[in-house]
């Protein structure tokens, strides 16, 4: 272990933010991420517990007291070493990834948990600015062609092991840009997007090629989901050409909200709202942008999505931001012997919320008002829990006012039409069914067709995103070449 009285001596040390007022003003990340001295004094924390419960909250298995120890030696390089064997891409888990490894770190049973998250930004960190992460081209090349369709963590996951392993690896992406929902899903203050390019490029040198603006399937054209492409392939088509497939896009479905005045003007989809941003940021000019600027702005929905509508509607400059979540507010600490390793439900304050928001709990939308066809309110009624069912409480409606407002109640399944385009079998909530076991894992109802992450197991994170994508490239190299030596 590194020290065997530093989780004694040592307490967390935090990430630092720029103040709300600055950082308002713009549109790129403002926390300072930990370095050297600092992220060796965080990881002088970590016990190497007999049984670090850490590794195995955390979805791709980092193998964290390993790294934390090696940190800790000053040994950085290994340290990047050991990150990369389980995680792709830690660049964009140090950022976005809600981190229940920390959730189930043994020290938080009583005290602060490591900060394994900004340790780990802090060798990916390292490891680009001292050039030690490379391209990792195949010395020897297969012969087989795989077809990755979306993007996203799970799509890039797949495409470079598979393209370490000799594959040649097409990915298709039905937008302008490489990176699915970290490109036009996550805003810039959270993660720019120079993270993704980079990445983009190592891969290239592996031998990775990127298809973007082409949609693959069917693609519904009465839906409000982002589609920038410009070409349509059929699946037929695609598993003509390539050896096998992987169906790697989103569940990009979202979830609606049909109360009355629901088509009123001024009512749209977070992903209406927040691709269209990250677009504005990246330099195209848009002939119609969804904006806050001097609005009344309602949100619904109280996860994450609805906290990136917050920030980015203060950064609009709204003249208000208010979201509505349907469940009671939890706790402002869980209970830890209860809970422990798991992940807690607690009550958690976004750098969003923080910027500026009205937090509303137990609270369900009625009605959607509105004057000359646009949205003017919101008329809510309070909720309460009642023999395990919500039911609202007698004479609590109330109307707040709403020039603007966003549906964040997170995503159904994936698009239904692209799935039956390619005639796989789908299990009860709309996903793509197949299992994860060794052998027949990602393994869909059509030969040769595999699929991972929100296509298969629903609205997740980036963690698993990451870890499917890894798991069905080795379930492919193994159906393509009969062995792998790919981890799992």
């Amino acid at each position: 272990m590194s020290k065997i009285t530093g989780f004694l001596e040592q307490p967390r040390i935090k990430e630092q933010y720029a103040e709300p007022a600055a950082r308002l003003k713009h549109y790129r990340e403002f926390v300072e991420p930990l370095a050297g001295e600092r992220a060796q004094k965080q990881a002088v924390r970590c016990m190497d517990c007999g049984i670090p419960f850490c590794n195995n909250g955390c979805p791709v298995n980092n193998i964290i007291p390993d790294f934390n120890n090696l940190v800790y030696q000053d040994d950085w390089r290994s340290a990047l070493e050991t990150l990369h064997s389980t995680n792709n891409f830690p660049e964009f888990t140090g950022r976005i990834c809600p981190a229940p490894c920390e959730a189930a770190c043994t020290l938080n049973i009583n005290d602060d948990p490591v900060g394994i998250k900004s340790i780990e930004l802090a060798i990916i960190e390292r490891g680009w600015q001292e050039g030690w992460v490379a391209p990792q081209p195949p010395e020897v090349k297969t012969g087989k062609k795989v077809a990755v369709v979306g993007s996203g963590p799970a799509g890039l996951a797949a495409a470079q092991q598979l393209a370490r392993a000799g594959h040649d690896v097409t990915v298709f992406e039905k937008n302008d840009r490489v990176g699915g929902l970290l490109r036009y899903g996550i805003p810039d203050f959270k993660m720019e997007k120079h993270h993704i390019d980079r990445r983009v490029a190592q891969m290239e040198a592996e031998g990775v090629t990127f298809r973007t603006g082409v949609v693959v399937g069917e693609w519904p054209k009465d839906t409000r989901v982002t589609n920038l492409s410009k070409q349509a392939v059929k699946p037929a088509e695609l598993r003509a050409e390539f050896d096998a497939v992987l169906l790697a896009g989103g569940a990009e479905q979202p979830r609606d909200l049909p109360a009355p005045g629901r088509d009123l003007d001024g009512i749209h989809f977070a992903m209406e709202f927040l691709p269209n941003q990250n677009r504005v940021n990246a330099g195209d000019k848009l002939r119609k942008q969804i904006r806050a600027d001097g609005k009344k702005v309602v949100v619904i929905g109280g996860g994450d999505t609805g906290s990136d509508c917050v920030g980015t509607s203060n950064r609009h400059g709204a003249t208000g931001v208010t979201q509505f979540e349907v469940m009671p507010q939890p706790p402002e600490q869980e209970n830890k012997p209860l809970v422990w390793p798991y992940w807690p439900l607690k009550l958690r304050t976004s750098t969003s919320h923080e910027e500026g928001a009205v937090r509303e709990f137990a609270i369900a939308t009625k009605e959607f008002l509105g004057k000359n066809g646009k949205v003017t309110g919101v008329k809510t009624v309070r909720i309460e829990l009642l023999d395990g069912k919500l039911t609202e409480v007698p004479g609590s409606e109330e109307v707040h006012d709403a020039d603007l407002v966003l549906l964040a109640m997170g995503f159904t399944n994936p698009m239904q039409s692209v799935l039956d385009s390619f005639g796989v079998a789908k299990d009860a909530r709309g996903n793509v069914l197949a299992g994860t076991d060794e052998g027949s894992g990602y393994v869909t109802s059509e030969p040769g067709v595999f699929t991972a992450g929100d296509m298969r197991r629903g609205q997740s994170l980036v963690v698993w995103a990451i870890r499917e994508g890894r798991q069905a490239a080795r379930a492919i190299d193994q159906h393509l070449m009969g062995t792998s030596v790919l981890p799992r």
